[in-house]
């Protein structure tokens, strides 16, 4: 399973009998799924079932699905009121001695209000449901189309991601390796310090000023950062090679990065490793700027 970004548009089209059909799904990102439909009137019946289809196949996005129906060709069609006509004839012998006993004619029957109806015919219900059939086939159809682009954004992501993970990994290792963190240059980093306090201030006591050397010597070490650092780092590959909706996972250890780079740079006390943190903490933005369009 690939990736999928947030971010897409697809279209379909369709017909049904007299009736034809379009329609269009926009995404972008977001922080849960949010559908937004534009349906016609009188088919706000399919609303449940478009929400559930679209539902089925993403989790993540704001997402807008329209839907334009129109009438391919116009049919219309006379309805007669029979029992107007009947009223307008019993009508007419009523008054027969009054009136012109001559035959209505047509124009005139139909300039009576109400006698004949002229509408468009009404579909059956055999071709509604048929029409409703082939416009959530349509749909489905729009909504594979968007998981194929979000799914081909999402493969693009992935290999900028892998990058900066890869980048994060390199940076781990520079200040792993960095001499600054050796037993050898703390002890003698701190010895120069203790020598140089006792000089200035020769009453302090010794035993206690070794105690508070041996605690910083503790808090400077980061061997705990670079170890929660490493496994995020594996973490993070596992997840971008799984695919699927993960986006809210590496969001969450793109904020864990974060923290151990912060950490790693207040500890530090060697140019080389504040420099490297300082590049940690750009490549970390860039690679969480990148996961909030993944779903």
């Amino acid at each position: 399973m690939t990736l999928q970004s947030m971010t897409g548009f697809a279209r379909s089209e369709g017909s049904s009998g007299r009736n034809r059909f379009a329609w269009e799904l926009r995404s972008v990102n977001g922080k849960g799924l949010d559908i937004r439909l534009r349906l016609p009137p009188g088919l706000e019946r399919l609303e449940p079932e478009v929400r559930r289809l679209i539902s089925e196949k993403f989790s993540r996005g704001n997402l807008q699905a329209s839907l334009n129906l129109t009438i391919a060709e116009t049919q219309l069609e006379a309805v007669l009121n029979r029992d107007a006509l009947a009223a307008v004839l019993a009508l007419r012998e009523e008054l027969g001695d009054l009136i012109d006993p001559s035959p209505l004619k047509l124009d005139t029957l139909l300039g009576i209000r109400g006698l004949v109806d002229i509408r468009e015919p009404e579909e059956g219900e055999e071709a509604l449901a048929a029409r409703d059939a082939a416009i959530l086939a349509g749909l489905d159809e729009a909504i594979g189309r968007l998981a194929r682009m979000r799914g081909g954004e999402g493969a693009v992501l992935a290999d900028v991601l892998k990058g900066h993970v890869a980048r994060i990994a390199e940076l781990t290792r520079a200040v792993e390796a960095d001499p600054s963190r050796t037993s050898e240059e703390i002890a003698k980093r701190l010895s120069m310090q203790l020598s140089a306090l006792l000089q200035e201030a020769p009453t302090l006591d010794r035993d206690r000023l070794h105690a508070e050397a041996a605690l910083l010597a503790t808090k400077a070490d980061l061997r705990e950062e670079i170890d929660r650092l490493k496994a995020h780092v594996a973490a993070a590959g596992e997840l971008i090679d799984k695919g699927g909706p993960v986006g809210r996972r590496l969001d969450f250890l793109a904020q864990e990065f974060n923290r151990e780079s912060n950490t790693i740079c207040s500890k530090s006390n060697s140019a080389a490793v504040t420099a490297a943190g300082i590049e940690l903490k750009v490549v970390i933005d860039q690679f969480r700027e990148q996961v909030q369009n993944l779903e």
